[in-house]
């Protein structure tokens, strides 16, 4: 298939009405490419089709959140239900206590519930929670790590070199719109190096509310955090009298019962979005039954406020219930295979194609980062950047040759599975990547 990612007549006039009344014509950095975005105008299963016309395979099933891929037909059929009852409404629905059960069921950390309209908000509750249980004001995350975009979770996500401070004392570097007093509420930690976090999290003992991690970092390739490195964070805040919160908003993907089934580190708190609605926004924060009901429960004198208009609204609550229950168990099992399925076909990829390039991920994520280098921190991917200096150029030909090529990954390299892609799928991702592979070599020898 050839497609051409810089024609496509109706996406550029869309794209031009769209710069008259949005600022660089959208609401979604993520999404945006140059000369302009390609619009959407169906999707079914895994195939996506532009407005025009032209069908892909999507491979990043917006950002992780659809599991199921486009409009399944359980799902569809919940949400064309519900949609003939109520959509909106200032009242609970029983959908809602239903999607409770399958979240509380499954993860061993989550004995409580409250929903929120985004992984954003599930973490931002969180943080506030720790804040609030704890009465301190000091939250420790990791240098280089995503947890969406609460002045708290933005801290040191991207810092400029000429910032970042010790390797084992990383500075706490604010984003533009961010104002100081939060950065130095928030504790930056070094992934993956125990020892030096670990003293980290002692100096800061008598004030540290909580630290939040999630335990496969998106921006790091998919990089691990250490069964060590957990397993001290776990010991640590226990200690202080802290509370450790993951974000498991992506690594809900992780484990069936989510990274803390699969890790055997048991959290506090988790925040969560993504996957557990269906398609539909959502954000959830859960943890154990005496924090969550001491800072939330209405009853009692609740510690902390929570209030949305569109909290756990009755189509989100529907689809998430239908999703999460078409995600049982052979289907993690089989979704995870279609993962190790590709990175073992990108690394023959790599190989054959001669070029330089590393895999990463874990069951249905997938990192293909076009460099190699050993990544343990945000900047060991900094350092490697350096080394490979013509990586994001490698990068950003290789997104739009799969694009020319019929398929949609995330610019940076990610891929998301969904259940709805096949082995036949999978295997014609790899053939063409390693197409593209071979074409990339070419345009930059």
């Amino acid at each position: 298939m050839t497609v051409h990612t810089e024609g496509g007549l109706l996406s550029s006039a869309l794209y031009k009405r769209a710069l008259e009344v949005m600022p660089g014509g959208n609401s979604r950095h993520t999404i945006f490419f140059p000369p302009h975005p390609l619009y959407a105008a169906r999707a079914a299963g895994a195939r996506v089709w532009d407005v025009d016309g032209v069908e892909r395979i999507d491979c990043i099933n917006n950002y992780s959140s659809l599991i199921h891929g486009h409009n399944h037909p359980e799902i569809v059929a919940a949400i064309r239900e519900q949609a003939g009852l109520v959509t909106s409404i200032a009242m609970p629905t029983e959908r809602e206590i239903e999607l409770a059960e399958i979240v509380c069921e499954r993860l061993p950390g989550v004995e409580r519930i409250r929903f929120a309209n985004s992984g954003t908000e599930g973490v931002m509750f969180a943080i506030k929670a720790a804040r609030a249980f704890t009465g301190r004001p000091k939250i420790a995350k990791i240098e280089g790590a995503y947890h969406g975009s609460d002045g708290t979770a933005g801290i040191s996500v991207s810092p400029d070199p000429a910032q970042w401070g010790d390797p084992d004392a990383p500075a706490s570097v604010a984003p533009a719109g961010t104002g100081p007093g939060t950065a130095a509420d928030t504790v930056i930690l070094p992934m993956n190096r125990v020892e030096a976090a670990r003293a980290i999290l002692r100096a800061h003992g008598d004030t540290l509310a909580g630290v939040i991690v999630d335990p496969m970092v998106k921006n790091l390739g998919y990089a691990a955090a250490t069964p060590e490195y957990l397993a001290m964070l776990r010991e640590e805040t226990r200690s202080l009298g802290a509370l450790l919160i993951f974000d498991e908003v992506y690594s809900l993907r992780l484990g069936f019962h989510g990274a803390q089934g699969a890790t055997g580190v048991i959290p506090d708190l988790t925040a969560m979005g993504k996957i557990i609605g269906g398609g539909l926004p959502i954000g959830a924060v859960g943890g154990k039954a005496g924090i969550m009901d001491e800072l939330f429960d209405p009853r009692g004198s609740a510690k902390l406020a929570h209030g949305g208009t569109f909290n756990a609204n009755p189509l989100t609550m529907a689809a998430g219930v239908a999703a999460m229950r078409l995600f049982d168990e052979p289907a993690f099992d089989r979704l995870s295979a279609l993962g190790e399925r590709l990175r073992s076909g990108l690394r023959q990829a790599l190989t054959i194609a001669g070029v330089s390039g590393m895999v990463g991920g874990a069951t249905s994520m997938i990192s293909l980062f076009h460099l190699e280098a050993e990544i343990a921190t945000y900047r060991d991917v900094a350092a490697a950047m350096g080394g490979y200096p013509d990586a994001g150029i490698r990068a950003e030909l290789f997104f739009r040759e799969m694009l020319e090529r019929g398929f949609i990954i995330a610019p940076q390299g990610f891929i998301v599975l969904s259940t709805a892609m096949t082995e036949t799928d999978i295997d014609r991702l790899i053939e063409e990547s390693l197409a593209a592979l071979r074409t990339i070599k070419e345009k930059t020898a």
